[in-house]
Formats: C-alpha cells, sequence, structure tokens
C-alpha cells in the first residue's frame, strides 16, 4: 500500500499481527486485532453484506488483480474515495490454531457499500439495511463493544491510556531508551491538541516502525552498539494486552541525539501529517488539523547568535 504507517493490510510491520479477542454476533464473527484494530473475519463480513463467504473469498484472495475487474474496480473506488489505496483487503491471522482473514471496519464498510448499491446480480436487500444502519465509525464502534471496550468511555480516555502505558513501561534497562518514552513529550502535546491516544491510535507504533528501518538502513548498530529487545505492557483495559508483554525494541543512549534529530527532521515533516491523515480516514481519531498539530509538535529553532 502506498501509505505504510496506516494499520491497514499490507503494512511491514516489525510486529506479528494477531487477534486478542474474537466474538460472534447475530452470526457475525468480529473481534481486534493486538495493534488496536477492529476486523471482521470473511464469514462475519459475508454475512453482513447478505452473501455467499466464497463470494468473498474470490473477490479478495488476489486483490491486485480482481481490482482490475468490474467489481474490483469499484470497490477500489470506493476505498479510494476514502483514502485508502489497498494492495491486500485482511491480514491472515491465526486464532486458536484456526487461520482466517481478518478485514478492518473501513475495509468491510466498503465492500458493504458495494453490495448495498452497486451489485446488480445479487440481492442487495440485506446489505442495504445494513449499510443504512451502519457507518465507518457506528461498525468500530459496535465490534469494540461486543469485545467488551467501552471507546467513549470517559474513564478511559486519552489521558487515562496515556499514563497507565508510561507506569507500565517506565522501567527500561541503564544505558538504553525507548521509543515510547523518549515520545512523552511529542505525546502530550498531541494529547493537548485533540488527539485521542488509546489503544486504536498508538503513534508509538508508526514512529518505532520508521525509526527501525532508519537503524538498520543505517547501520547504527556498528555506530551505537547493538538494539536490544525489551518487554512493552499495554493496559488490562487495552485488547493488545490480552497478548501479554509484546517485545519491542530499545535503544543505547548514545543514539538518543540521533533519534532526536531524525524525529524532528524526517518523521514529523515527512510521516506524521500521512499518520494522523489515516487515523481520521480509517475513524480511529476525530478529525484533527494535521499541519496545526505539526506546528504544535515541532520543536523551534534554535536562536542566532549575534
Amino acid at each position: 500500500m502506498d501509505n505504510e504507517d496506516k494499520h491497514l493490510p499490507g503494512q511491514q510491520l516489525e510486529m506479528a499481527i494477531f487477534p486478542v479477542k474474537e466474538v460472534e454476533v447475530e452470526g457475525v464473527q468480529m473481534g481486534v486485532l493486538n495493534n488496536g484494530t477492529p476486523y471482521l473475519t470473511m464469514r462475519g463480513l459475508a454475512r453482513l453484506c447478505g452473501v455467499d463467504h466464497t463470494a468473498i473469498a474470490r473477490l479478495t484472495t488476489d486483490w491486485i488483480d480482481q481490482r482490475q475487474r468490474p467489481r474490483g474496480k469499484k470497490i477500489d473506488s470506493i476505498l479510494q474515495g476514502k483514502g485508502l489505496r489497498l494492495t491486500q483487503l485482511y491480514w491472515s491471522v491465526t486464532n486458536k490454531g484456526v487461520e482466517i482473514r481478518a478485514f478492518p471496519t473501513a475495509v468491510c464498510m466498503s465492500i458493504l457499500e458495494y453490495y448495498a448499491f452497486e451489485a446488480d446480480q445479487v440481492d442487495n436487500s440485506i446489505a442495504l439495511k445494513n449499510y443504512r444502519t451502519l457507518g465507518d465509525s457506528a461498525l468500530r464502534r459496535l465490534v469494540f463493544l461486543s469485545v467488551g471496550i467501552d471507546p467513549e468511555n470517559p474513564q478511559r480516555g486519552a489521558w487515562q491510556a496515556f499514563q497507565d502505558r508510561l507506569q507500565l513501561n517506565s522501567q527500561i534497562p541503564f544505558g538504553f531508551f525507548s521509543v515510547f518514552s523518549e515520545m512523552a513529550e511529542l505525546s502530550l502535546k498531541m494529547i493537548n491538541t485533540g488527539f485521542d491516544f488509546g489503544p486504536a491510535s498508538v503513534p508509538d507504533i508508526s514512529v518505532g516502525t520508521f525509526w527501525g528501518k532508519y537503524w538498520s538502513a543505517n547501520q547504527l548498530d556498528g555506530k551505537y552498539g547493538a538494539r536490544t529487545k525489551h518487554a512493552h505492557t499495554y493496559p488490562d483495559w487495552f485488547p493488545q494486552h490480552k497478548a501479554g508483554p509484546i517485545e519491542a525494541w530499545i535503544y543505547p543512549d548514545d543514539a538518543l541525539g540521533e533519534f532526536r534529530r531524525w524525529m524532528q527532521q524526517s518523521y514529523l515533516p515527512t510521516k506524521f501529517p500521512a499518520y494522523i491523515e489515516s487515523k481520521t480516514r480509517a475513524g480511529a481519531i476525530p478529525e484533527v488539523n494535521a499541519i496545526k498539530l505539526l506546528s504544535q509538535v515541532k520543536k523551534p529553532s534554535p536562536p542566532k547568535l549575534n
């Protein structure tokens, strides 16, 4: 896909993707992945659309080919209207020893819209009813509530999420720093400007992914010493908590200056706006002015000496 920092299929992440909880509601199988993404299974999506699951399988198995065909072109147009240019529509994950296809809710709503309004060859009554009942945010909310997470619980707001994660992950080994802890100032500024810091919006994953690629591409192990893995724990009310501590990279303190320069000169101006835009379009966070937010989080230039 074009924007690698979107939490959607096709993204190359330095973490394994797997379900942390899955339930069935009125025959529709749904759940939440360890990256905070709510999803429907292939059979759940098929039931939502009122079609046989084999139709969804044929449509989505080879999406690069299918999106060039008449049906795929229509769905791809709907996806692109949401700002999503995807080379894959689902994650293949394993749940209780069974491999399933996990379709993010943004993809589900696009396919549902097709079956509600564009698919002339099938009975669209079920798809049309469900599309009118649901919206992108309503489907996400339904999935979260069905697995026992209230995305609007005021006790679980952005400040609570940030404080809980900071307390759980404060013991970084001496001589190393973590991306999450080093992002504390940035996270505070993001929250103050309206960013919904929570289970579905984990900006340190985006930062960590791109910083890890930069680290490897520039062979910084040889310059600063080897990075290592350290357990990162999510609060018990995060869906990611079900998977237990996640092994995340931590970096030698000697590289801290380079990380900060990279953040200010590379990530914030080139990657951060796309991250905010992708989260807004996916309905994970309320609409935020990315340009204004960027102006708030970038550090000012040092004063010139006379």
